[in-house]
């Protein structure tokens, strides 16, 4: 395995049983086969954001088509990545931010709760919002950085790309390091990114309006397994 891309279990048995001591009275959570799960599923909205607010430090949690899922520590590569991309908005776009590991409310009628590895707006455009999961409208993209995890991988392809969809956010880029591929999806219509144009590491990548950016992928290559 390629130094400093090791990676920890989803959840160790010390952090659930946090998890679980915390958890509001009517949520009762199970851990099988290194996996959380809601015993009388599905959760609520607000009772998944009480037991958010009131988890380990060290755990990351979703709520992803009404499943409660359990986002994976990223390993260093991750973060390299994210830093990579931060430099790149800053350098092209200074009156946009991109925030890492941003809460947002998708999935159709915001029932949905992810955590994006990157959301890109506005600068201040968070300020006055009030908790961890922000309303998307306002976004003007989503960053997925894929992690060796195969549910955090198909949340990343599939059920986060279509909440980022449904919550009409414009350009959402997913950076698989399984194929040092990057996807641009863009033109949300009714729940579904009407296009979509994946890259290799090393090409030239063109973001869409309203971003406007193009990003320089070589040193991507840095960064593949």
């Amino acid at each position: 395995m390629t130094p400093g891309t090791a990676q920890r279990p989803q959840m160790s048995v010390e952090e659930f049983e946090e998890l679980a001591r915390n958890a509001p009275e009517n949520v009762e959570l199970e851990f099988l086969d290194g996996r959380l799960y809601v015993k009388h599923g599905p959760i609520g909205v607000e009772d998944f954001e009480e037991l958010s607010r009131r988890a380990p430090e060290t755990v990351t949690l979703e709520l992803i088509n009404g499943k409660l899922e359990v986002k994976p520590v990223p390993d260093q590569l991750h973060g390299a990545i994210i830093m990579w991309l931060i430099r790149q908005c800053m350098h092209q776009r200074p009156d946009l931010a991109l925030y890492p590991e941003q809460g947002l409310k998708i999935n159709t009628y915001r029932q949905g709760h992810a955590k994006a590895d990157g959301a890109l707006v506005p600068v201040d455009h968070f300020v006055g919002q009030v908790g961890e999961w922000a309303d998307p409208d306002g976004v003007l993209l989503t960053v997925e950085v894929t992690l060796r995890d195969s549910d955090a991988k198909r949340r990343d392809h599939n059920e986060k790309r279509i909440g980022y969809a449904e919550a009409d956010i414009p350009v959402y880029l997913l950076v698989d390091r399984d194929s040092d591929t990057l996807v641009v999806y863009s033109e949300p219509s009714h729940g579904t990114y009407q296009k979509h144009v994946s890259y290799k590491y090393g090409d030239t990548v063109t973001l869409p309006d309203p971003v406007g950016i193009t990003l320089d992928t070589e040193k991507l290559k840095d960064y593949a397994h």
